[in-house]
């Protein structure tokens, strides 16, 4: 089966970095695209980088643009989520999901989901 896990979060002062990992296993890991999720108390979840369906480039969410970057290590099965400059506002439990790239269908539809990881950043 399908299986994801998020994984780096914690605390970091405003200003600063994280790296997000997520593990993956149990499936091919190059035939899936890896997208990073966010959702912070009281709000929906929202889409933080994914896969374009129009063009297949990467999205990035406005408010993360220019300190966020996606990257993997296919060796590794491992997808990464790299941080920089960290808000206030960027606090919120951070998932990892993947969908086979044959069967991208719309921006940030992703169909396998891992858990959680906390990223807190203060002020």
């Amino acid at each position: 089966d399908v299986q994801l896990q998020a994984s780096g979060g914690g605390l970091v002062q405003a200003g600063g970095s994280l790296r997000l990992s997520c593990g993956a296993s149990g499936f091919t890991f190059d035939d899936y695209a890896i997208g990073w999720f966010r959702q912070a108390p009281g709000k929906e979840r929202e889409g933080v980088s994914c896969i374009s369906s129009s063009d297949g480039s990467t999205y990035y969410a406005d408010s993360v643009k220019g300190r966020f970057t996606i990257s993997s290590d296919n060796a590794k099965n491992t997808a990464y989520l790299q941080m920089n400059s960290l808000k206030p506002e960027d606090t919120a439990f951070y998932y990892c999901a993947a969908v086979l790239r044959l069967r991208i269908r719309a921006l940030c539809e992703y169909d396998y989901w891992g858990q959680g990881t906390l990223v807190t950043v203060s002020s």
